[in-house]
Parts: structure tokens; sequence; C-alpha cells
């Protein structure tokens, strides 16, 4: 019996272990850059590993690509091409106004997929957020797919 138990962990860590390995060689180089940079604290006008800001983040992560953004999040939203919100896919840039000021983009984040995005948070740095929070649903104003067909294939999509 204690033979059997002992293979059949055994059995579980490897199969626990080969999954963890395919889903981290599957990993985007965007989602692989987010993460590089998850946790980075917050700072105003910040634009380096030691402190971003929204747009701080974005461009930094975009660079990273090879693609030039501007510097702030309302230039940003002048950039790339309009997205409906159903239509999202991985690397568009998703815009909020969390200002209460009507029409205006104060916030910018990375959509990651599944609903989720990447962006800095002034209370906790880089990390991910539900486009469905309630918080964000109530300030979404758009997004913008600044990935090409061709770079959204190279950058975006897990290998």
């Amino acid at each position: 019996m204690r033979k059997a138990v002992i293979a059949a962990a055994t059995s579980l860590t490897v199969l626990f272990t080969m999954g963890t390995g395919s889903a981290l060689a599957e990993e985007s180089t965007l989602t692989s850059v987010v993460n590089s940079v998850y946790g980075t604290p917050y700072k105003y006008g910040g634009v380096t590993t030691t402190g971003f800001d929204c747009s701080g983040f974005t461009r930094y992560v975009f660079k990273k690509l090879g693609i030039d953004l501007a510097r702030v999040s309302s230039a940003q939203y002048k950039q790339g091409t309009a997205v409906a919100k159903s239509q999202l896919q991985a690397g568009d840039l998703v815009f909020f106004n969390t200002s209460g000021t009507s029409g205006r983009i104060t916030h910018v984040g990375i959509y990651l997929g599944d609903g989720e995005f990447a962006h800095a948070s002034s209370s906790n740095g880089i990390k991910t957020d539900s486009l469905d929070s309630s918080y964000y649903k109530n300030r979404y104003v758009g997004a913008k797919r600044i990935l090409s067909k061709y770079t959204y294939a190279k950058y975006a999509v897990e290998a």
C-alpha cells in the first residue's frame, strides 16, 4: 500500500512539473515582458524599472517590443486603431477616465486576454485587474490596437 501511495505521489509530481514547464514555454513575449516588471512600484512620472506610472509602463513594454508609444496616456489614446471592447486581443491598450472629468483619458493598461489587463496601480504598482471589476468597468473609455497582425503574431500569441 505504501509503495502504491509513493508511486502515485511521484507520478503526480512529474505530471504537474511537466505541466508547469510547458505552460512557461508557451508564454508570449508580451506576457514575459509584463511579468518581468510585475510588482514594480508606482512612481508618478516613472518610466523605468525603479518605478512606473501607467503610461510609463505601457511605453516601456511596447519599447521592449520595438514599438514607440507617446509618453502620456492621452497621447497614447490618439495612436493606433480604435477597437470595440468585444474585439479586444492581447496587446491592445485599454483606456480609462479615473478623474471624473468627462471625456478625459487619465489611465492606460495593456489587455492580456480573458478580461484581464496589466497596469500601474498607484497603490500596488504593476498588477493585473479585471475589466469587469466595478471600478474599471465604470471608468472604461475605449481601446486602441497598436500591434499590427504581424507584431501581434510575433509578440502577443503564446508560443
